[in-house]
């Protein structure tokens, strides 16, 4: 399947985890290090956390989205908040492999209702899109 891009990023990576990330507007400009416990320094940023970053703000904004579209479900709240956790370790057949927790914050939200717009939001994000089948994702509602 293919689509038709509404808008497209574009990041260039030198040096692999230790060097460096720009994107090409120059917004996003990210030294990168090997975290410590992956045998680095840790003295920068590294892919997982810029996953988990980019994962957690797109899954609020599929929340935002999915409420605007199904008067059904709950609005989000301003204090709403989601949190991504990526996990590396190799995998058993050889490589490294990801797995992903997301936890969503919805104060004031009826719980049947939170669960709904979850789900929701699990069906437009790109980023569970993309993962869907690949790795392990779970979501859990604070």
């Amino acid at each position: 399947m293919t689509i038709k891009a509404a808008y497209e990023a574009q990041a260039t990576a030198t040096g692999g985890r230790d060097g460096r990330a720009i994107t090409s507007d120059g917004g996003l400009d990210v030294k990168l290090a090997t975290p410590k416990a992956l045998g680095g320094d840790g003295n920068g940023n590294n892919p997982e956390q810029l996953f988990a970053a980019g994962y957690s703000a797109c899954f609020l904004g599929a929340m935002k989205f999915a409420a605007s579209q199904d008067k059904a479900l709950p609005r989000v709240p301003a204090d709403a908040s989601v949190t991504a956790t990526v996990g590396i370790g190799p995998r058993e057949d050889k490589g490294f492999g990801l797995a992903v927790g997301i936890t969503v914050t919805l104060p004031g939200v009826d719980r049947a209702a939170a669960e709904a717009l979850i789900a929701e939001a699990d069906q437009i994000c790109p980023y569970s899109h993309a993962t869907r089948g690949n790795i392990d994702v779970v979501l859990t509602l604070a």
